[in-house]
């Protein structure tokens, strides 16, 4: 069995971060590890909650390991709290993983053009750097342009999200997807570029007119547990696209579906099936 190390946040309630990564990876198929770096009372869309940052408890954590001699097969970072804790995470990449193990980053940042309120730009800069240790990196449209110095922009022409592609996979990661894209009327997708290759690859699907909080976090999660199945990154990607959007439709379908979150624990019978066809 795969052995999946995901860093990033505990929500104790909201549906996002390890909380989506831990069940969905799981019903893929691979043991996932958790390291947190925060835990929180609820995510940050809330108006009232509490963050306790664990950097402190990271150091330990890792000692244990060392003397345990654990080794992962992916390692897949989500939420990082501060410019040390990406730091830490680079050093346990350096120290964790083999030329076998996948890094799969999502610099979890900023969305709609605006970097989220506890972030700045020596944030971005530092995720900027993250992103040379990784094999894949998945930043949305804001995050790569906050990281590649590009304009923000609504409107996705061909040619504006290959440049944005082209820009971070100068950053250093083998495979660039970006994510949010929407290049045609009532479609949305992600569009990827693998470096090595020199070659392009575009997904899309029909665009539910709703925004939910841990959506990147599901399609993060979905792609991983993918790749670790041992699927091509084109297909693993395609089925985190499907998997994503039929969640979001399905959490609109549900009269009294949560304003916090998606219904991923409905539909994860779905995605065993996607993976086992």
């Amino acid at each position: 069995m795969k052995r999946v190390l995901t860093i990033q946040d505990i929500s104790c309630w909201g549906k996002c971060s390890i909380t989506v990564a831990l069940p969905v990876i799981s019903a893929m198929g691979s043991e996932v590890v958790i390291l947190p770096t925060a835990l929180l009372s609820t995510h940050t869309a809330f108006k009232h909650y509490t963050c306790t940052d664990l950097t402190d408890t990271i150091g330990p954590i890792l000692d244990a390991w060392r003397n345990e001699g654990i080794t992962f097969d992916a390692i897949y970072t989500g939420y990082l709290g501060s410019a040390s804790q990406i730091r830490m995470v680079e050093q346990i990449i350096d120290e964790f993983a083999t030329d076998k193990t996948l890094v799969f980053v999502d610099p979890v940042m900023a969305d709609f053009g605006k970097l989220y309120p506890a972030f700045d730009m020596s944030y971005a800069e530092e995720n900027k750097r993250l992103c040379k240790s990784a094999d894949i990196v998945v930043p949305n449209i804001t995050e790569a342009c906050f990281m590649t110095g590009t304009e923000y922009r609504e409107d996705h022409t061909e040619s504006y999200i290959k440049d944005l592609l082209d820009k971070t996979s100068g950053l250093g990661a083998k495979i660039t997807v970006i994510t949010g894209v929407a290049m045609k009327d009532k479609m949305m997708g992600i569009m990827g570029y693998d470096r090595e290759k020199d070659e392009y690859f575009h997904f899309e699907n029909k665009w539910v007119h709703a925004s939910f909080h841990g959506t990147g976090d599901l399609f993060s999660s979905t792609a991983v547990g993918a790749i670790m199945r041992g699927m091509s990154w084109q297909d693993s990607m395609r089925i985190a696209s499907e998997y994503t959007a039929y969640t979001i439709e399905k959490t609109m379908e549900d009269p009294d579906r949560p304003w916090y979150g998606v219904n991923y624990e409905k539909t994860i019978p779905y995605l065993v099936q996607m993976i086992s066809k």
